[in-house]
């Protein structure tokens, strides 16, 4: 089957809609594992004292006080207000914003670095947003971003995507995005980045592991904590979404350690330079 075209102004305005309402269960379900590659998007940019670092798609900002902890004089910016506002509640002293990754409101060569975590994925235009990261860097600055590995080893996904391909329907009437796990491939990751005018681009795995409540919690944070699938999974039939439900325990069953589901998911990490 052919990929529908992406209709960039319909996907966003799903991915803002979707983002307005999920702040908090976001915090909740998917923080704990995201932080987990807080440490090596900065080491990656050379994030430390002085270091003017803007946090595209900066979420809950975490990455960015975790940025400003290291003295860097770290920006942050996100187009879903509910975001900021629960960002600057938590992280007073760091400067957020609200504002479109693919239309960054800042000079060319503003920033020493600049990063993305977990934000690609939800971008309309992710091309677009990595050339305005290139755009306001300043030559010789660094950016890097983080993307889920594939499902195969990123287990949360490849669990819930097969219960709703066995037990529901792909085709839901939602606006198509750009492919979720495209730069889930270093050679992808690696051609984007030189295609764009970064050099010396490398890629390398990140071993998270997700702990979540068993046996729900793996259906309950895509349902609720999250926008595409959780929009895959509004648009099932009731009795499809029991089926998958319940495909999504037994599936997670063998990762059940004392209450809890402990599973894989690592992330893929992509740093490239401006010349």
């Amino acid at each position: 089957m052919a990929t529908p075209p992406v209709d960039a102004e319909a996907f966003r305005a799903f991915e803002h809609a979707g983002w307005e309402q999920a702040a908090l269960p976001y915090r909740d379900a998917w923080v704990p594992l995201t932080r987990q590659a807080i440490a090596p998007l900065l080491d990656a940019v050379g994030a430390g004292p002085g270091v003017r670092l803007l946090d595209a798609a900066t979420g809950l900002g975490a990455l960015a006080a975790a940025a400003a902890a290291r003295g860097a004089r770290a920006t942050g910016i996100d187009f879903a207000a509910a975001m900021i506002g629960e960002a600057r509640r938590h992280y007073p002293h760091v400067d957020f914003r609200q504002g479109d990754a693919d239309d960054l409101p800042f000079p060319d060569g503003s920033f020493d670095a600049v990063v993305i975590g977990f934000g690609l994925l939800h971008f309309a235009r992710p091309d677009r947003a990595l050339a305005e990261a290139h755009r306001v860097l300043r030559a010789g600055g660094r950016a890097a971003f983080t993307v889920w590995a594939p499902p195969e080893t990123a287990v949360g996904f490849e669990i819930v995507l097969g219960a709703v391909q066995a037990c529901g329907d792909l085709d839901v009437p939602l606006p198509p995005g750009p492919p979720f796990f495209r730069f889930s491939d270093p050679a992808e990751c690696r051609r984007t980045l030189l295609a764009l005018g970064f050099s010396t681009p490398s890629v390398v795995q990140l071993p998270q592991t997700w702990s979540l409540p068993a046996p729900d919690g793996l259906f309950e944070a895509m349902r609720h904590a999250t926008v595409r699938t959780a929009g895959l999974l509004r648009a099932q039939a009731p009795a499809g979404l029991e089926a998958i439900r319940q495909a999504v325990c037994d599936a997670a069953r063998p990762y059940a350690r004392q209450g809890l589901l402990v599973l894989p998911m690592p992330a893929v990490l992509a740093a490239a330079t401006k010349p």
